[in-house]
């Protein structure tokens, strides 16, 4: 039953604004088209981009969609992770994240931030507790090194300007295929809804 209402609740959504589908009606789904942004896709893969910040809620609890999103479609979507931080937010849970990244240990950093945040109600903007996360998933003395030294602090805000420049307000925000914009203020503030909206897109792709 929740699973029908939250299809009917797509449908409407869908219906609603259709006409931000731009010219190409075949892409379904609900979603913006980010002006001075192309269209990409190779005939093989679609490339998303994922716009979070690890303060963020509806991003710890978009983290179980994304499993979902990625098995309906094998080998077809290379995702990547850009993380982003607001206001009186700290870079440096981005900045831990982008170093653990280096190390093969993104999805694991990943991880231990949100359940820092929403599990253990540590506060990520501190290096102490950063830098027992890096010790907790197997990153070395480096790490903390450099974190302290702020050797991803660049890439940090680089990855801010990125985010302006796809027109990114909140967060998660998806970018689907070089320009097709998508988030849960799309959808009524529901990741459950994104996430369908986001297989309902891809399949759009897909087919083509």
């Amino acid at each position: 039953m929740l699973k029908k209402t939250m299809f009917l609740s797509l449908l409407m959504l869908l219906l609603a604004s259709l006409s931000l589908a731009g010219d190409d009606k075949s892409i379904i789904g609900v979603y913006d088209k980010v002006q001075g942004k192309e269209f990409t896709y190779n005939g093989k893969q679609v490339e998303i981009i994922e716009f979070l910040s690890f303060y963020c809620g509806h991003c710890y609890h978009f983290e179980r969609s994304i499993p979902v999103i990625k098995g309906n479609f094998p080998k077809k979507i290379r995702w990547k992770t850009v993380p982003v931080y607001w206001g009186t937010g700290s870079p440096k849970p981005g900045e831990a994240y982008l170093l653990a990244v280096d190390q093969g240990k993104g999805e694991e950093m990943k991880k231990a931030l949100f359940d820092a945040v929403f599990v253990e109600k540590q506060d990520i903007g501190k290096l102490e507790v950063l830098e027992g996360i890096g010790v907790n998933i197997g990153l070395g003395f480096d790490f903390s090194t450099k974190l302290r030294g702020g050797e991803k602090a660049a890439a940090a805000a680089e990855a801010v300007k990125m985010a302006g420049s796809y027109g990114v307000n909140e967060t998660p925000s998806l970018i689907i295929a070089g320009n097709l914009r998508t988030s849960p203020g799309k959808v009524n503030g529901n990741v459950d809804l994104l996430r369908d909206n986001t297989i309902m897109i891809l399949k759009s792709i897909l087919k083509k």
